[in-house]
């Protein structure tokens, strides 16, 4: 018996009201089971995504669900103002249930809660499975106030608390550290019904039944994890790169050929010409032999021409099956910062305080939810609570501080891309931002797209873009979680960019190949008890002072 598709997208097309078209005529189907959707930043997934969920509407085709779709979005943690209760759509119950406690009796409330009257209970043990904090006021506690891992965890729970039939995940590995990943492994190990998850993580993306991914308008799906994937496109790949060379050989061979046939024809106009000066045959003779010439002639410079175009044809579809895509190309300006520079001052609990100075480059790890991004935000800021559950203290000792945040909430929705970035950079010519966007590939009119309309790697080049881009230029970076939302390719962009940078480092990550790839001078562990550990010290300056 052949299996139903979940989902199935027919000519499906999407444009946003500027005219900018991610999806285009885009035609497949997701099966029941797992299914890893992948393609490069900017393809359309998350947009995809949303037009499967129903949270957009398509512009021409149609899209067929089966049953009901629920869905994690990339941008989840924007929404400070949400409790947990609303991550794990359990609000209306709770309130209903705690108004009947403290007296209300209206029989609305009662049809509310329906038999849910544990719902507080099993919400909590819920969420100490997936490693939040089992105390009596986690369900009211805000968005704002949760790690990004403890957000994405708490969302990915609701998801599977409230039993959709089609579950659309868009990238839930983000701020995960290696204990909650491998908690969402296992929820995708053992997830019933049908799974749709956008992910560059390919430790997840081994986990899957089938391979689908979004490149150029059109949707190829394998059968198979993403390594085997990759396996079987290296040797398309590598066929694909041998038709081009008989391609391109045979183009050749015909441009040649056609050169060829014109000199001979050339020589064949030359010695009826010199026929007719010379009288050599009589003019009814000539005609005759000239128009026979003529046709001869036509016939073979068609057919050379012809060939040539089908070999310039067989070059050109050849061209578009091998892949060469473009990758964001960062150049980063020269901050000027000594060695003897103090650009950071990082104080655990037992008072022990870690400088970051000069050029030195710094790892802070730790558990999701420990303070790792709150301890980030004093530093810049230069004001804030204690780092949650820490009491760890940062403060900068220098005013020129760019800051990738985690949420990438620094942007004003409202604003263009190029105003939002100018606002860094207020004495660079437009036309100047505009060549250095493109080498972060954003590029033509999308310069002038308001920023709410970008997709989570969108959201995050435009981000990057912005701090690296300012002038003066920083001269300590601090980013956090900066490979959130990037593909492979950009990442390894960013890798080398960063290698190159000659201010100071400091970086929040749960990607430990990143980390290691960095040539840090130190990572710096802050643990639940407030204190900074050295997990490892090379010969950098990091000093220590005060313990």
């Amino acid at each position: 018996m052949p299996i139903t598709p979940s989902v199935v997208l027919n000519d499906l097309t999407f444009s946003w009201p500027d005219g900018a078209t991610p999806i285009a005529g885009v035609s497949g189907a997701f099966s029941r089971g797992r299914t890893g959707l992948v393609g490069l930043n900017g393809t359309g997934k998350s947009t995809l995504l949303r037009l499967v969920a129903g949270l957009l509407r398509p512009t021409s085709g149609s899209v067929s669900v089966s049953g009901t779709a629920d869905y994690l979005p990339q941008r989840l943690t924007l929404d400070t103002g949400a409790t947990v209760a609303d991550l794990l759509g359990v609000r209306d119950v709770v309130d209903a249930v705690r108004a009947i406690t403290d007296g209300d009796v209206r029989p609305e409330l009662f049809d509310v809660v329906g038999d849910a009257w544990d719902v507080e209970e099993r919400a909590v043990a819920e969420l100490a499975v997936a490693g939040l904090p089992d105390d009596d006021g986690v369900l009211d506690r805000r968005v704002g106030t949760l790690s990004g891992g403890e957000t994405v965890l708490a969302a990915v729970t609701g998801i599977r608390l409230r039993g959709a039939d089609v579950a659309l995940l868009d990238e839930p590995t983000n701020n995960l550290d290696g204990g909650a990943r491998e908690l969402l492994h296992e929820l995708v190990r053992t997830w019933r019904g049908t799974l749709v998850v956008v992910s560059h993580d390919r430790a997840l993306l081994e986990l899957v039944d089938d391979v689908a991914e979004l490149r150029t308008g059109s949707l190829t799906t394998f059968g198979g994890t993403y390594s085997q994937y990759e396996e079987w496109l290296a040797v398309q790949q590598d066929a694909a790169r041998a038709s081009l060379r008989d391609a391109e050989q045979m183009l050749r061979r015909e441009k040649r050929q056609r050169i060829e046939a014109e000199e001979r024809i050339a020589h064949s106009e030359r010695q009826g010409r010199k026929d007719t000066a010379n009288r050599k045959y009589v003019k009814a003779v000539v005609n005759d032999r000239r128009n026979a010439a003529e046709k001869a002639q036509g016939a073979r410079r068609g057919l050379a021409a012809g060939k040539e175009a089908a070999a310039k044809a067989a070059v050109e579809a050849a061209e578009r099956a091998v892949r060469d895509d473009a990758v964001i190309v960062v150049d980063l300006p020269d901050p000027d910062v000594p060695a003897s520079r103090r650009l950071a001052a990082l104080q655990g609990t037992d008072g022990r305080e870690i400088v970051l100075a000069g050029p030195e480059r710094v790892a802070l790890t730790g558990p999701n939810g420990v303070g790792k991004t709150t301890l980030l935000a004093q530093l810049v800021t230069g004001h804030g609570e204690r780092a949650y559950g820490s009491g760890a203290q940062a403060r900068a000792l220098t005013d020129r501080v760019g800051y990738l945040t985690q949420r990438l909430d620094g942007l004003d929705d409202d604003a263009s891309v190029l105003d939002a970035v100018r606002a860094a950079a207020p004495h660079v010519a437009p036309g100047v931002l505009r060549n250095r966007l493109a080498r972060f590939l954003v590029r033509g009119d999308q310069v002038d797209r308001p920023v709410r309309t970008l997709s989570g790697g969108e959201r995050f080049r435009v981000s990057l873009a912005r701090l690296l881009l300012a002038d003066p230029p920083a001269q300590l970076l601090v980013l956090d979680e900066p490979t959130n939302n990037l593909d492979l390719a950009s990442t390894d962009q960013l890798v080398q960019a960063l290698s190159a940078y000659r201010g100071g480092l400091l970086v929040v990550s749960h990607d430990a190949a990143f980390l290691d790839r960095l040539g840090l001078g130190a990572r710096l562990e802050l643990r639940a008890d407030g204190t900074l550990h050295h997990e490892r010290e090379t010969a950098a300056r990091v000093g220590t002072v005060g313990g």
